[in-house]
């Protein structure tokens, strides 16, 4: 049932409409009544009434004021407006400020219970709308932590995501990310653990770390985006709210935790502060287990020095996927004489060219996936920096000269949908590249255009004109004597006949005139 108010300064109106009428069969329940604007402003606030009947001319604050403020103070109210002939002008306004509904007096029992069926109907289906935008929302939080999860594996791990990413994701989240200053926390629990005890962490630092943005499980550890305060880090609070977290876990599961904290820095630079993290954790070796490691716990020539490089295999599957081989292997070559020169431990350069192998795999069709898998037990077998090279070269090349079928195959097809507009619309004078780009294949024109000439060996506009000359040569075999300025019209040169006999000779050899003379006059 939904609540209704009753308005009209006529006791007479408003006594025989509140006794007639079937509240209870059309879905209300009438819960007041009252005799003027005022007087129902108070009602409205007192008794939430989701359905107002009301009078249009009534003194001191007549139903259209009542309506206007009622807008502004209770927007869900919905309004069924009583008017007589004269007050039609002031229905139309109220049908502006959101009134769908009006009865003209005098009205019988019978109008008012088909109006408000009605108006029922409208917040039965307001009402369902409602709760199913309520529902999706409260399915969207229990996932959401899921995706923020996700997202942050992803983010510091695939260096296919950017600043736009981010724009997108922090929408989606409710969080800014772009132009934050963050630092990364990994935790590392000692000793065998379960992942149960992980996530315990994990609730632990969130409920403890005010600054968190987003955290994840990865690779057996806890990784935690935060928000920085604007202090080092020797002298941030932050440091005592993360001896928190390892004293609270600690006490419940009886294991050490060691924490590596990286430098402040933007999110879009976190992949940075990530491998930052890593290395910390890393130099655990040299110190006790447990504790804090920060970036000066490290010498910086290991922070900041050779062992940091960047091979940007984002760069080397680009150019893997446009299909050209020698500038896929002058780009190998560079990236392995840099390691080549950088001189770094053997272990830590194997890395990097797996790395870069892994990209690599993901290029590869599914059904050739596993023949270039197998390849990464092929390559921690191989014992040289030039081994290494040649294999990685080897799936390159393969890789690459896959690509270039493909794409070549894909140009095909694209360049015979040409031919296909062509044969059809060649009549038509308005045909170019830009017509056929825009209209019926949706490219780029220039590019369009680069690949019609890579395949046929000329340009588009040639390749037309030719073919239309073609055509017409056909048309003039085949009817004899015709005239220019027919064959101009037909096909394709709208008709200028000076142009088309221009044209025509260009390209036979011959004025269409001549074109048409039998062979012994010629």
């Amino acid at each position: 049932m939904y609540k209704l108010l009753l308005v009209d300064d006529e006791r007479l109106i408003l006594e025989g409409i509140s006794q007639v009428v079937d509240w209870g069969r059309a879905g209300t329940e009438l819960v007041g009544t009252a005799w003027n604007g005022i007087e129902a402003l108070v009602k409205i606030e007192e008794l939430s009434p989701e359905i107002v009947i009301t009078d249009i001319s009534m003194p001191g604050l007549d139903g259209l004021g009542l309506v206007q403020k009622c807008s502004e103070r209770f927007p869900d109210v919905k309004f069924v407006m009583l008017t007589g002939y004269k007050d039609f002008d002031y229905a139309c306004i109220a049908m502006q400020n959101g009134v769908k509904h009006y009865l003209l007096k005098p009205c019988n029992e019978n109008q008012i219970h088909d109006a408000l069926v009605e108006l029922v109907a409208e917040l039965d289906e307001q009402k369902s709308r409602g709760e199913f935008v309520n529902s999706m929302k409260q399915r969207l939080q229990k996932v959401l932590p899921h995706v923020k999860e996700q997202f942050l594996k992803e983010w510091i791990s695939n260096k296919t995501y950017g600043s736009q990413d981010l724009e997108y994701y922090q929408e989606l989240f409710g969080i800014e990310l772009n132009d934050k200053t963050v630092r990364l926390l990994l935790f590392r629990l000692e000793g065998s653990y379960e992942y149960e005890q992980l996530f315990a962490l994990q609730n632990i630092a969130q409920d403890v770390l005010q600054e968190t943005l987003l955290s994840a499980t990865i690779g057996g550890h806890l990784l935690i985006l935060l928000e920085d305060e604007g202090n080092t880090v020797q002298n941030s609070p932050l440091l005592k709210r993360i001896a928190e977290v390892r004293e609270v876990f600690c006490k419940f599961y009886k294991m050490d935790v060691t924490i590596a904290i990286s430098d402040a820095d933007l999110m879009i630079h976190s992949r940075r502060l990530y491998r930052q993290t890593l290395q910390c954790l890393n130099h655990r070796f040299y110190l006790e287990a447990g504790g804090l490691i920060t970036g000066s716990d490290i010498p910086s020539d290991e922070l900041s020095g050779r062992n940091d490089i960047e091979l940007d295999e984002e760069h080397i599957c680009l150019l893997i996927k446009s299909g050209d081989q020698n500038t896929v292997e002058l780009e190998l070559e560079r990236l392995f004489n840099l390691l080549a020169d950088e001189r770094l431990d053997i272990n830590v350069t194997r890395s990097y060219v797996l790395q870069l192998y892994s990209a690599m795999i993901r290029l590869a069709v599914p059904d050739e996936r596993n023949s270039f898998t197998s390849g990464l037990a092929e390559l921690a077998e191989i014992r040289t920096l030039g081994g290494l090279k040649a294999y990685v070269k080897e799936a390159a090349v393969r890789l690459t000269a896959m690509y270039d079928r493909h794409f070549s195959s894909r140009q095909s097809l694209i360049v015979d949908k040409m031919f296909k507009i062509i044969a059809e619309d060649y009549k038509n004078a308005e045909l170019s590249l830009s017509s056929v780009a825009a209209e019926m294949l949706y490219m780029n024109p220039d590019y369009l255009g680069k690949i019609f000439k890579k395949i046929t060996g000329e340009k588009f506009s040639n390749y037309v004109t030719n073919y239309r000359i073609a055509k017409a040569s056909e048309h003039i075999l085949r009817s004899g004597d015709v005239r220019v300025f027919e064959l101009a019209e037909m096909f394709g040169f709208g008709g200028n006949a000076q142009y088309f006999s221009q044209v025509f000779k260009k390209v036979t050899g011959q004025t269409p005139t001549d074109f048409m003379k039998p062979p012994q006059a010629n």
